[in-house]
């Protein structure tokens, strides 16, 4: 990985973390997970779940729809966490996620992440949450919300409650979340020093997750209206693959091209065959290929890449009790873990036990 090229795009505890950084080798044991929020898009795959896809066959590995998470920002309105649940199912099935092979459950099923929440709490100075770098940048980017909570301020020492339930010694993250695995690590090591070591201290993965921009060149994201999701249907790309944002110095087919600067050439770099995207960039910059030509070629590409994805989702969501399903017996198997890591937590606490 070029740590310089990624050092120059985050802060300076960032790079303190970066710095430190080595690709763990002897992976054990994974977990990560998402929050439902609506449909994944091409950023979440490419930014998430690809990365578990590669995990969960090199090591046992754990997955969760982190639902208590998504009401620390949006507690506000929970009408369609519900069915954001179901949909986030959906897409982890059709992109690859496999219980064979994956333990997919539920946060919320697992009751025991809340007891460890607020035991953890109980040790963690508000200090360590208040310096945490995403803190205030949210406070500040929500404006339009209440989230001066006290469960918006705890959110890391759940984070870290889910993570150390299950011993989990790699947590796959991106780079924005570095600092927020170092304070879990912070934690897991106050505890062990305090009631004797009963949790290891997780190492990041970070994955090598392209540049994916949106439709309109800016970071894909929700909020923006500019996404790519994995279910939209050959249509709607075709749609969206239209309205993407080009060079926009280039006027006519025939002006020579900057393809650096162009949000379907980014596209291209990451589906396209390696040497077709050579050729697609010498005629761009010779101008001798137009961008409504370029677009064409891109929305076969990624209907082809998505189509598989559609079809399993639509065969998942057509049979949902039986996908949910996956998620209730997942959600057993990780309850019994995190049940026999809370008898280490209450015992090391010298809770009384009847």
């Amino acid at each position: 990985m070029e740590k310089e090229i990624l050092v120059s795009n985050v802060d300076k505890e960032m790079k303190i973390a970066l710095e430190k950084y080595e690709e763990p080798k002897d992976i054990k044991r994974v977990l990560s997970g998402m929050r439902p929020t609506g449909k994944l898009h091409l950023g979440n795959y490419f930014g998430a779940l690809k990365t578990w896809l590669k995990l969960q066959d090199k090591a046992e590995s754990f997955f969760f729809i982190a639902d208590w998470h998504a009401i620390t920002t949006s507690y506000h309105d929970t009408g369609k966490l519900s069915d954001n649940t179901v949909e986030m199912m959906a897409d982890w099935l059709a992109a690859g996620l496999d219980p064979e092979k994956s333990i997919l459950f539920v946060q919320s099923f697992v009751k025991e992440h809340a007891e460890l929440y607020l035991l953890l709490g109980m040790i963690v100075p508000v200090k360590w949450l208040e310096r945490n770098p995403t803190y205030k940048e949210m406070m500040e980017n929500l404006k339009d919300r209440e989230v001066a909570t006290y469960g918006f301020l705890g959110y890391p020492v759940l984070q870290a409650a889910d993570i150390v339930i299950y011993k989990a010694d790699v947590v796959p993250v991106g780079i924005d979340q570095i600092p927020h695995l170092e304070l879990t690590r912070e934690i897991a090591r106050r505890f062990n020093n305090l009631y004797g070591r009963i949790f290891p201290e997780p190492r990041p993965y970070l994955s090598e997750a392209p540049k994916l921009p949106g439709l309109d060149g800016r970071k894909m994201s929700k909020s923006y209206g500019n996404c790519i999701y994995l279910s939209d249907s050959e249509k709607e790309i075709n749609k969206k693959v239209r309205s993407m944002v080009t060079d926009p110095a280039r006027v006519r087919k025939t002006d020579p091209g900057h393809p650096e600067v162009c949000s379907v050439f980014a596209y291209h770099k990451i589906f396209t065959p390696s040497e077709k995207v050579k050729e697609l960039e010498e005629s761009c910059r010779k101008g001798e290929i137009g961008c409504v030509q370029c677009k064409k070629e891109l929305s076969k590409i990624l209907n082809n890449f998505l189509s598989p994805i559609r079809e399993k989702r639509e065969q998942y969501l057509q049979k949902k009790g039986d996908m949910i399903e996956i998620f209730v017996e997942g959600s057993k198997k990780a309850r019994k873990i995190a049940q026999e890591t809370m008898e280490e937590v209450r015992k090391a606490m010298n809770f009384f036990k009847a």
